[in-house]
């Protein structure tokens, strides 16, 4: 193997610890970065609305948040990746789905990053898109209904952390491996120390439907073993390409931190993927055999569905010369982030000491040029000053995201030193920075990262909080801080808590969204459930063997059958309870005692299963568990489960089984 040695040093290790060492502490000019007009600059009046929607990455809990701002309020919890018992998200029988994988049903995921579907360079408002960094997969949420739509698996990936980052018109949703792994198409039973011999790294570009949003995997690009970090599409004149952030480059597989950050540079990888989409029309790509689950909501029967898939289509690029090249990039490079030009692309090394900003004019004449510092497994690694615009001096201690204004200026984040710093593209001057409380992960500005960025607030996620809120025992509250970015300088105007653990979030005028067609019912006539009960005189109950199922409704108050007998120990009992309402925002509920999994949560219009399989003889209660009028407490039943064999008929009723009155 062919290695460009000319960049690759050993770092001053004790100077980049001695970095790390300062994380989380109070920077200087702490006591000067709130003004006494910030309660105004973020004060939204009751029942007035947010300018913006702010969708916040959930990291280990699985699930996306959702915030107005400049308000901070919490506006909703998405369940995406993880069960939610709030919603009955993987606990229904229809949403149950939606968590399949190739390893089987998976109940938890770590979704570090969010992407908005864009139209032309700009955010079209219809759908948002999260990554699941654990077991590899991505979803696409609808903002029609704020639910999660399709959820595929990534074959031939370990980790997907590089994703999900999208092309200037939604046309691929693209994913990095996080951790190289061998092929699923080959023995995976190998040392671990044969990393450099067979393992390797994954590209997934993952289409979108404009239409209807669907998803497939086009195809996979497989490059050298490799840890992809983070990635950014090209827009404007460098559409057709995109860039991502790799380290390990090192190939190491132990003890990462030494191992992985011996050398001076790693890479930004640049790829063509107009050129990859030629050489897969003339049939270069080669299908490979795997395994992965590909899930979708269907919204007329409200019921999700799982196909197991075998097959996708990769492309190597070490034969294929001209698809990928490497630019040198200090040191380990978290952020890779192109500004709304696509002219610039900046990379922010964790332990570097100053950010490199590349120009893509200079990248496709140093193609041109062929200047190149020699090859990295095949792939043609372009001479670092070639493609380089220029050097961001002394920024601040760990730099890791940029986001941009569309005026010129880049803002970038500091891990280390916690600060947001701003400084101008060109001329690559710093013109501001405020601190951070703290120890700074991502950075938003609403459409930061298209060609159009709304740029009156800048949000940061901390990954520390320590003072900020009152203390909860071991673990503090996750924040995020919002800055107004509308002036020469930069004021923090508010803290807010996030539910655990923000990474990257995106923002949009809430105009974009609430006007883009939301819907607020499900049309009972639309709905197509197998199982639905359009109205009371539908309920019945039905027993097939040992199964027994319910077809409920719920109104204001009742359940409609809300006295059931003649369950027997041992059966299954499916409650299908349809929502008769037709009003906007009027869910209802139901539990019963004793159920082994969630309850549900039914929209108006929408039916929704629970499966419960009763352990014991005896009488159990079921209730509404939404607040939906004032006899919400009234709005209850009771089910009767008799011993096996019993002969008890299955009888169910509503408002006629009274008790027989007594006389005086």
């Amino acid at each position: 193997m062919e290695t460009t040695t000319k960049y690759f040093k050993l770092p001053l290790l004790a100077t980049a610890m001695l970095a790390l060492g300062f994380q989380a502490c109070k920077p200087k000019n702490a006591g000067s970065a709130v003004g006494g007009d910030a309660a105004a600059k973020a004060y939204v009046a009751p029942g007035k609305h947010d300018e913006f929607y702010n969708f916040v990455s959930g990291g280990f809990s699985g699930q996306m948040s959702v915030y107005g701002l400049p308000s901070g309020r919490l506006m909703r919890v998405i369940p995406v990746f993880s069960v939610d018992p709030e919603k009955g998200w993987g606990y229904s029988e229809e949403t149950k789905p939606m968590l399949n994988t190739s390893h089987g049903f998976v109940p938890w995921d770590d979704l570090h990053h969010v992407e908005m579907s864009q139209t032309n360079g700009e955010i079209d408002g219809k759908w948002v898109f999260g990554n699941a960094n654990n077991t590899p997969r991505l979803a696409r949420i609808d903002l029609k209904t704020f639910k999660t739509a399709e959820i595929i698996e990534l074959p031939n990936s370990g980790g997907n952390h590089s994703s999900p980052f999208g092309t200037e018109n939604s046309e691929y949703i693209v994913a990095g491996t996080r951790f190289s792994v061998p092929p699923d198409d080959v023995n995976g039973d190998v040392p671990i120390n044969s990393y450099k011999q067979n393992f390797k790294g994954h590209i997934s570009f993952v289409s979108v439907n404009k239409e209807n949003g669907e998803m497939d995997i086009a195809f996979q690009l497989k490059t050298p073993g490799v840890n992809f970090d983070l990635a950014r599409a090209g827009k404007a004149k460098s559409h057709g390409w995109f860039f991502f952030s790799c380290y390990n480059t090192e190939q190491a597989n132990t003890l990462l931190e030494v191992n992985a950050s011996q050398r001076d540079k790693d890479f930004i990888l640049a790829v063509n993927w107009k050129k990859a989409e030629e050489y897969l029309k003339a049939g270069k790509g080669k299908k490979v055999k795997v395994k992965y689950a590909h899930n979708k909501w269907n919204e007329a029967t409200h019921t999700a569905t799982s196909e197991i898939k075998t097959e996708v289509t990769v492309l190597d690029v070490a034969e294929l010369k001209d698809i990928c090249y490497f630019i040198p990039c200090p040191k380990s490079p978290h952020g890779c982030d192109v500004d709304p030009t696509g002219e610039y692309i900046v990379g922010s090394g964790k332990l570097a000491a100053l950010i490199p900003v590349f120009s893509f004019d200079k990248l496709q004449k140093a193609i041109a040029d062929k200047a190149y510092d020699g090859e990295y497994e095949g792939i043609p690694v372009v001479k670092y000053e070639a493609a380089l615009h220029g050097e961001v001096q002394k920024p601040g201690l760990g730099p890791l995201h940029t986001e941009f204004d569309g005026k010129g200026n880049a803002y970038t984040s500091f891990f280390v030193s916690s600060e947001v710093v701003k400084w101008n593209i060109k001329d690559l001057k710093v013109v501001d920075r405020v601190p951070t409380y703290y120890s700074v992960g991502h950075l938003c500005i609403p459409g930061g990262n298209t060609r159009k960025p709304s740029p009156k607030y800048l949000i940061a996620y901390n990954k520390i909080t320590k003072d900020r809120y009152l203390p909860t025992g071991p673990e503090l509250a996750q924040s995020a801080q919002l800055y107004d970015i509308s002036g020469e300088k930069m004021q923090m105007i508010l803290d807010f808590p996030t539910i655990g653990e923000p990474h990257y979030a995106q923002a949009a005028p809430a105009d974009v969204i609430k006007n883009n067609g939301q819907l607020k019912i499900y049309k009972i006539a639309d709905n197509k459930h197998p199982y639905a009960a359009k109205g009371e005189a539908e309920a019945k109950v039905v027993r097939e063997g040992n199964k027994v199922h319910v077809y409920m409704t719920s109104i204001r108050s009742h359940f409609a059958p809300d006295n059931i007998e003649g369950v027997r120990l041992g059966d299954e009992v499916y409650f299908h309870v349809t929502n008769l309402e037709q009003d906007w925002d009027v869910p209802h509920g139901f539990a019963v005692k004793g159920a082994a999994n969630a309850e549900l949560l039914i929209m108006p219009g929408e039916t929704t299963t629970l499966k419960w399989v009763p352990d014991r003889v005896g009488m159990f209660p079921m209730y509404c568990t939404d607040f939906c009028s004032a006899l919400h407490q009234e709005m209850q039943g009771y089910i009767r489960v008799s011993p096996a064999g019993s002969n008890v008929p299955l009888t169910y009723s509503v408002g006629t089984n009274k008790p027989a009155e007594t006389k005086k």
